[in-house]
C-alpha cells in the first residue's frame, strides 16, 4: 500500500492531524484548545458537521464553480499564511540604511519567530497580512481583546551580536501625520503642545502593534556597556568588530571627486552621500574597517579622519535626544556610559541621580505608578522605596551604520516581551538609487543572514 493510499484511510488522516494538533497544544500550554480535538475528529470520521461550509462538494460530472473555488482558496491561504505568521516567520523589509552594510535598505527579510520563540497575539483581532495599518490608512486592529503577554518557547535567546526583530519601545505614542517621527524625541526638543499641534492628534497602539525594527543587539541583561570614542566594551572588555559595522569619516581630497564607480563597488550607499568643494571632500562618509582601508590607498585622498562626537554632542543632537535625557548625563552617541543593563529578578538602588535611566521601565514597560515627591522621596505604587526588583530582562541595540541610526542610544532599553525574532533570510533585495533592473541585488537573493 503506497503513502498516497495509505493517508486516504480517514483513521490514518485523523491519527495523523490529531498528533500534529496534539503537539501545538502542548507547545501552546493552553489545555483549552484540547476540545478542537473534537472539530478534528467529526472533519475526518463522523462528518456531522460541514466546517468547511463555504467549500462545495462536486458530484461526479458537475461543472466546478470557479468563484467557490477560489474563495476556498483564498480562505486556505490567509488561515495558513496566519498561521505560519504568528508562530514561525514573518515578512520583514529594511525600511532604512540604520543596518548598512550588514542589512541594507531593500533588503526583504523573512524573520524567525522560533530563534527566540513567537509571541501569543496580544491584540488577536488583526486584517489578515497587516501589521497595524491598513493599506488605505487607518488602523487594521480592534483591542476589543487584549490578552496578557506570553512567549512560546524558541530554539534559544537572544545573544550579543545577533541581529534582532523587536517593536519600537516609543512607538506607544504616534503622531498621526507623521508616524515615522519619535513622538517623544519630539516632544523634548520642540514641546509636547507643538507636536500634537502640528503632526497630531496622537494614537496609542498596544505593545504587540508598535512598529518593527531591526538591530544588532550589542549588550544582554546583566553586562554594563560603556562606548568610548565609538568603540563599544562590554563588561570592560573591547567587544568584537563585526565585518558589517560602519562609523562616518571626514575624507579630503585634492580637489577631485572619487569616481562613483570606485564607491559602488565598495557598496557605499551614494544616496547618503555629499561632496563640499570647500573642505574639498566628504564631510560624512559611511565606511566599514575594510572600506577604509581602501579608500586611503585612493590617490586623490589627502587625509581620512574619523567623526568623533564628544560632549557637548555635535548638531541636531543634544542631552535631550541622548538617553536618558538628562544634562547631569554628560553623554554622546560616541562616548557614552556606563550603563548597566537590567536582568529579570535583579535589584537596582534607586537614587534621584538614577532614576532617569530605569524610570520608563518601571512606569511604562512593567506598568507601576512612579512619583518623585518635593522632597525626593521616590514612590512606587504609592509606597516609599528606595530599591526596584526587575520583572524582565533588557536590551541594547545599535544599528551597524553606527553614525546614521536610531537605536538605543536615542530611546534606551528594549523589553523582553518587545523581541519579535531574528531575521533568518533575505529572500528579495532592491536598490531604490538604481533604476530596473539593475536595482535587484541579484547577489543577495536568498542569502542567510
Amino acid at each position: 500500500m503506497s503513502l498516497k493510499e495509505l493517508y486516504h484511510n480517514r483513521w490514518v488522516r485523523f491519527g495523523f492531524w490529531a498528533l500534529l494538533y496534539l503537539l501545538w497544544v502542548i507547545w501552546l500550554g493552553n489545555w483549552w484548545w484540547l476540545l478542537g480535538l473534537a472539530v478534528i475528529f467529526d472533519h475526518h470520521i463522523t462528518r456531522k458537521v460541514k466546517w468547511m461550509f463555504w467549500k462545495k462538494e462536486y458530484k461526479e460530472g458537475e461543472k466546478r464553480n470557479v468563484v467557490l473555488d477560489w474563495v476556498d482558496a483564498i480562505i486556505f491561504a490567509v488561515v495558513v499564511v496566519t498561521f505560519i505568521n504568528i508562530f514561525f516567520f514573518q515578512a520583514f523589509k529594511i525600511p532604512s540604511s540604520s543596518m548598512e552594510s550588514s542589512l541594507l535598505t531593500g533588503d526583504h527579510l523573512f524573520v524567525s519567530k522560533l530563534a527566540y520563540g513567537p509571541r501569543v497575539p496580544q491584540t488577536p483581532l488583526t486584517v489578515p497580512f497587516t501589521h497595524n495599518v491598513l493599506p488605505g490608512g487607518g488602523e487594521s486592529y480592534s483591542t476589543l481583546i487584549q490578552n496578557k503577554y506570553r512567549r512560546l518557547k524558541g530554539f534559544g535567546h537572544v545573544e550579543r551580536g545577533d541581529y534582532v526583530v523587536f517593536g519600537f519601545p516609543n512607538g506607544d505614542t504616534v503622531l498621526t501625520k507623521a508616524p515615522a517621527e519619535d513622538f517623544y524625541m519630539m516632544s523634548r526638543t520642540a514641546g509636547r503642545d507643538y507636536a500634537i499641534d502640528n503632526f497630531g492628534p496622537v494614537k496609542v497602539r498596544p505593545m504587540d502593534k508598535k512598529d518593527h525594527y531591526v538591530k544588532r543587539c550589542v549588550a544582554v541583561a546583566g553586562d554594563t556597556l560603556r562606548i568610548i570614542d565609538g568603540r563599544v566594551y562590554i563588561n570592560g572588555e573591547p567587544q568584537t568588530v563585526w565585518d558589517g559595522v560602519q562609523s562616518s569619516y571626514t575624507v579630503m581630497t585634492n580637489g577631485q571627486r572619487i569616481n562613483s564607480k570606485n564607491l559602488d563597488r565598495l557598496g557605499i550607499n551614494v544616496g547618503e552621500l555629499w561632496y563640499s568643494p570647500e573642505l574639498p571632500g566628504y564631510p560624512v562618509m559611511p565606511l566599514t574597517a575594510e572600506m577604509l582601508e581602501t579608500v586611503k590607498s585612493f590617490p586623490n585622498v589627502v587625509s581620512v579622519e574619523e567623526n568623533i562626537d564628544t560632549y557637548p554632542p555635535d548638531y541636531p543632537d543634544s542631552y535631550l535626544t541622548i538617553f536618558p535625557f538628562s544634562e547631569n548625563f554628560r553623554w554622546t552617541r560616541d562616548n557614552f556610559g556606563p550603563l548597566w543593563i537590567p536582568s529579570k529578578g535583579a535589584v537596582v538602588k534607586l537614587t534621584e541621580e538614577n532614576l532617569p535611566l530605569y524610570s520608563r521601565l518601571i512606569r511604562d514597560y512593567e506598568h507601576n505608578s512612579l512619583e518623585v515627591t518635593p522632597e525626593g522621596k521616590i514612590l512606587i505604587n504609592g509606597e516609599e522605596t528606595d530599591s526596584y526588583t526587575f520583572a524582565q530582562d533588557y536590551y541594547f541595540m545599535m544599528g551597524d551604520n553606527r553614525h546614521n541610526s536610531l537605536d538605543s542610544r536615542y530611546w534606551g532599553f528594549v523589553p523582553e516581551d518587545h523581541i519579535v525574532g531574528k531575521p533568518a533570510v533575505i529572500w528579495f533585495s532592491v536598490d531604490r538609487n538604481k533604476q530596473f533592473p539593475k536595482n535587484i541585488r541579484w547577489g543577495r537573493l536568498f542569502k542567510f543572514v
